[in-house]
């Protein structure tokens, strides 16, 4: 691997951090997070080691579905700030060297968007092939729906014309028509203007709606090829910007997200979640056994070398745990969230890791240390850093969507404004500001914000882990995972004890006799010469270690 590769395809070797800007600082007092808010925090992230901003949608929205509820591509929320200011957050974490990628939202928009509002008005204006209608009663397709709290049909009908029109999330987001060529270069048009204004890329949302969107909607005329959407847009990325690259939510089994890399040709998706390896964690976490998770990883499918998946805990949504079977998905509900308001739709959770863990710092530490270990880019949801908990009395995915805890002071320092005023209340209770925020943890060297800083430096200092070759090596202990990443001479190895109970495992550094050596990465030290080393570990306990030529001055 040549050094520049590194900098060329830069999300290999990313450390992501994603945040919503209404909720991470109000620099006004009007009790929302705003771009000005943001500004004043790119040194704190530029610290901790972030790499990658990922930002939220901060586009005009009714704010009905915390954004993604579009009135305008091409925008700024006027309650976050103005266009200048988003060009400046963007300028300033350039200079502290840290990329953003902004949420390209491709499958629907607001029902308050112009061209929506255009379209409904009659069945012949120039929008109304913007969206997918029907003008006869569809079936019942209510076991299509992704909210069944909230919707009971995919389908709305619309007074005015006495048609249907198709809206695969709420009623009040219809679907656009990528069938229709006239929209789907106003999709490369947002694409290149945010391009222009400095971003470095985009995570582009609800990817198997696009193909799910084409089949519901019972018109052959309809039908969109989303590969060949992914591939339109990937090419136009290229000829506009050759560094930037779009991360997929693509939660789908193996075989369907390899072809949304491009298969051979790697030609669409660059990066894509992997919701299959996030979800055997818990299960694996549940367990205390390590075997679901290998079985995730191992079963991945073969990609490009550009291409990257993204490794993740959690994220904005609810906790997923769909590709689990339906027993599997109650054992981690037994052990996460065994409650009915911890739950959603009977699919996922409302929590965050560190209660979900029950607050343990020993296993909280080992899951953060095992997600950062394993072969791909880690992704940071923006509180994680501190242990940041959730609000099960908000609404559905709101609960992990609360103001950012700066401080112990009132509204956690996230804003002057009365708590009334709030975009959302803080998170009460154990985990409230008085008891987790950043101040008093970011000079503890004893606290979780401490030992995520070092997490993430230690992992920008392994590139083995975003490029190299990944292998398990085999032991006895089911509960222990014992890692290797393999790249021009070097490795990383990896141990992690997901159990309680301490073990005891034989790791293997020289067995060839090569002349290699061991480095402890966690305390920057040389452990063995050995052929191989005992690895004594107490309940919950890891090692990262570099395997590197004897007596290498390389840092390490």
């Amino acid at each position: 691997m040549r050094v520049t590769d590194t900098s060329d395809l830069w999300w290999k070797s990313a450390v992501i951090y994603c945040l919503d800007i209404e909720t991470f600082h109000d620099s006004d007092g009007d009790g929302i997070g705003d771009l000005g808010g943001l500004a004043e925090r790119i040194d704190y992230l530029a610290e901790l080691g972030i790499t990658c901003l990922w930002l939220m949608p901060f586009y005009p929205s009714p704010d009905r579905d915390d954004g993604y509820d579009l009135t305008d591509f091409y925008g700024v929320d006027p309650r976050l700030g103005t266009l200048g200011q988003l060009v400046e957050v963007v300028r300033t974490a350039h200079d502290r060297g840290i990329k953003v990628i902004a949420d390209l939202v491709v499958n629907h928009t607001s029902d308050q968007h112009p061209w929506f509002r255009a379209s409904r008005r009659s069945t012949s204006n120039r929008y109304r092939d913007h969206y997918v209608w029907r003008d006869t009663e569809p079936p019942d397709t209510s076991k299509l729906v992704v909210f069944p709290d909230r919707e009971d049909s995919i389908w709305e009908l619309d007074e005015r014309t006495g048609e249907w029109y198709l809206h695969n999330f709420y009623k009040h987001q219809p679907d656009l028509n990528l069938a229709n060529p006239e929209v789907v270069d106003e999709v490369l048009r947002t694409v290149g203007f945010w391009l222009e204004l400095g971003f470095d890329g985009f995570r582009v949302d609800g990817i198997p709606f696009l193909e799910q969107s084409s089949k519901n909607s019972g018109d052959p005329a309809l039908a969109v090829d989303p590969h060949e959407l992914m591939r339109t847009i990937r090419a136009f990325l290229n000829r506009r910007s050759g560094s930037a690259m779009m991360l997929g939510e693509v939660n789908l089994p193996h075989a369907q997200q390899r072809a949304f890399f491009g298969g051979e040709s790697a030609d669409e998706l660059q990066m894509q979640f992997d919701f299959i390896g996030m979800q055997a964690s818990y299960l694996a976490l549940a367990r205390e056994d390590a075997r679901p998770l290998v079985k995730a990883i191992s079963q991945r499918p073969a990609i490009d070398d550009t291409c990257q998946w993204a490794t993740f805990l959690r994220n904005h949504d609810e906790l997923t745990l769909d590709k689990l079977t339906d027993a599997q998905r109650q054992e981690v509900f037994a052990a996460f969230g065994p409650e009915p308001e911890m739950q959603l739709y009977d699919r996922g959770l409302k929590r965050r890791l560190p209660t979900m863990l029950g607050g343990d710092p020993r296993r909280i530490r080992m899951a953060y240390s095992l997600m950062f270990s394993l072969p791909g880019t880690p992704t940071l949801y923006y509180g994680e850093e501190i242990g940041m908990g959730e609000d099960l009395e908000a609404d559905g995915r709101m609960a992990v969507r609360t103001p950012m805890q700066w401080t112990a002071g009132r509204n956690g320092g996230f804003s002057s404004a009365p708590p009334g005023r709030l975009v959302q209340r803080v998170v009460p209770g154990a985990c409230s500001p008085e008891h987790v925020n950043v101040v008093a943890q970011r000079h503890d060297p004893d606290s979780l914000w401490s030992f995520m800083r070092k997490l993430i430096s230690i992992r920008r200092t392994c590139p083995e882990l975003g490029w190299g070759t990944w292998s398990v090596v085999e032991q006895d202990q089911p509960q222990v995972l014992v890692q290797r990443c393999d790249l021009d001479g070097t490795a990383v190895v990896t141990v992690h004890n997901l159990g309680a109970e301490p073990a005891t495992v034989e790791v293997p550094v020289d067995p060839g006799g090569d002349g290699l050596e061991a480095v402890d990465l966690m305390a920057d030290e040389v452990v063995t010469g050995e052929s191989a080393a005992r690895v004594v570990l107490d309940g919950y306990g890891f090692r990262w270690w570099r395997v590197r030529p004897t007596g290498d001055l390389a840092i390490p």
